[in-house]
């Protein structure tokens, strides 16, 4: 339906559905493959107006379509993060839909199964959360060899518990595809079919396809995609989460329908001018490990409006909340992924500058993403810039960047073994029983932090090296992430759960 605020809600297939192309030249049947609570609800289909495609969508999951009343672009662009022009072929309304919401019809990306570009780790999280039975399976790109795929499975032994197996899917010369030559097949969907209704040499058969969560959105609306400066009264503030030094984050909803993160800034904390002169920059930074940039209010007090993580803060969550009592593989999978995002952030030559605990946030299953990158660098209170004031993060800065403002990737990586303190201690504050000029002198005369009860060697010497006086000397992210990612393989095997970690 359309309602009066010009939103079209579209929900999950209920039957088989007869589809027709925008030429009405063909039409195309489509199964129920979209499962929630093992019920369906009504659904709606959109028809692309644009000459490029001519085909018929279905919107993968629940959607709120937000009607913009311009004339749609001349030519639209398929990357992330677009919003197509789109007309339901059921109530005859039209709206912008995010591009990445819909798949052409018989297409492997509108398959329960298929994730595209997943990593092989971020399979294995996903495979791996609690609920996902054995046999649970998703099949990805390769990341290793272009045109291949890689089909991952949960599964269970004696030995390993639960665990993820991967295999690799060759592609044929004349188009089809095998994992073993003795089964070739002309789809993947026959292969799955095959691999369903038997293991066939896999390690289990093909249960059900691994929960695919919204797809992520990169802007509000197609309003706010170039142009992202947006009314204060268009934002409600819902829930206080949190109140720091420098203002509060809240909980909040944008034109009453999108659930946003909105941190609102004291007046005098930074000037408007840098503030939108940075957020140009940070709005640009995508990856899913980086807390996702929507829009802002640059008039004073500053609005920042972001994706919104439901855990909170990392720091709140590992003293106060279900992380309290998280071991060890789960704490070096949530630093993985700090590492994840701050190697994105290398790549970029991006700086964060306030790297720590505080400044991740946490949502379901264990998913974390860096908050606040590159914000540090603009606060104008005395009691900041002077670097060794009471608000200014000490502990967490490296000391060339303490003393002498040198704010490099090798000072993030400083601090990021410092967050590794924070998530092996359940968020207690570093250098406990010092104060910050103590700190600061102690750690200019080489002193670091012993290795924090319950830990691994191995992993205390990874802070060690993030500690390095020279900080060309220190690992980089990308290191830092295979290392982490790798952890319980190539460094602990023989890993065991005790009291703590």
């Amino acid at each position: 339906m359309v309602s009066k605020l010009g939103i079209v809600f579209v929900h999950i297939p209920t039957m088989n559905t007869m589809l027709v192309d925008t030429t009405g030249a063909a039409k195309y049947y489509l199964p129920p493959r979209f499962h929630m609570n093992k019920a369906y609800t009504a659904f709606n289909v959109f028809t692309l107006s644009t000459a490029l495609l001519n085909i018929v969508v279905c919107v993968v999951a629940a959607l709120i379509i937000h009607s913009v009343p311009s004339d749609p672009p001349s030519s639209l662009s398929l990357s992330e993060g677009d919003w197509w022009d789109a007309r339901s072929l059921t109530t005859g309304g039209n709206g912008y839909i995010p591009s990445n919401y819909v798949a052409p019809v018989d297409s492997i990306q509108a398959e329960d199964w298929y994730f595209g570009k997943l990593g092989r780790k971020d399979a294995e999280r996903q495979l791996l959360f609690t609920g996902n039975p054995r046999g649970t399976y998703l099949i990805r790109e390769s990341e290793t060899t272009k045109g291949a795929f890689s089909l991952s499975i949960r599964d269970w032994d004696d030995v390993k518990g639960d665990h993820v197996k991967h295999y690799k899917i060759r592609k044929l010369d004349s188009g089809g595809y095998y994992i073993t030559t003795r089964a070739q097949f002309e789809t993947l969907q026959q292969l799955v079919q095959h691999y369903s209704e038997r293991a066939a040499g896999l390690c289990c058969r093909l249960v059900v396809p691994c929960h695919k969560g919204m797809p992520r959105l990169t802007d509000l609306s197609v309003k706010t995609k170039d142009v992202w400066e947006i009314p204060r009264e268009s934002l409600q503030l819902i829930k206080r989460l949190g109140n720091g030094q420098f203002g509060e984050v809240w909980m909040g909803t944008w034109n009453g329908t999108t659930k946003v993160a909105v941190k609102t800034l004291k007046p005098g904390t930074m000037s408007p001018e840098s503030f939108l002169e940075e957020a140009q920059i940070m709005k640009k930074l995508r990856h899913d490990k980086l807390v996702q940039l929507y829009a802002v209010v640059s008039e004073e007090p500053i609005y920042i409006v972001t994706e919104y993580m439901g855990k909170g803060s990392l720091l709140d969550f590992l003293k106060d909340g279900e992380g309290r009592g998280l071991k060890l593989p789960n704490l070096v999978d949530m630093a993985a992924q700090v590492a994840a995002g701050m190697a994105y952030i290398e790549r970029m030559n991006y700086i964060h500058r306030d790297l720590r605990s505080a400044n991740i946030l946490v949502g379901d299953n264990l998913v974390c993403k860096i908050a606040d990158f590159g914000l540090a660098r603009l606060i104008e209170d005395n009691e900041y810039t002077a670097r060794q004031g009471a608000k200014f993060p000490i502990k967490w800065t490296a000391p060339e960047a303490a003393l002498y403002g040198k704010f490099t990737i090798k000072s993030d990586v400083w601090s990021f073994g410092i967050l590794l303190t924070e998530l092996v201690t359940k968020g207690r504050v570093p250098y406990p029983g010092m104060n910050n000029r103590e700190v600061l002198e102690q750690v200019e005369r080489g002193y670091r932090m012993p290795c924090p009860q319950d830990c691994p060697i191995s992993l205390h010497e990874l802070m060690v090296q993030c500690w390095k006086k020279d900080a060309e000397e220190r690992p980089t992210f990308e290191y830092l992430q295979a290392f982490l990612e790798d952890y319980f393989t190539a460094t602990e095997p023989q890993y065991q759960p005790g009291d703590n970690l």
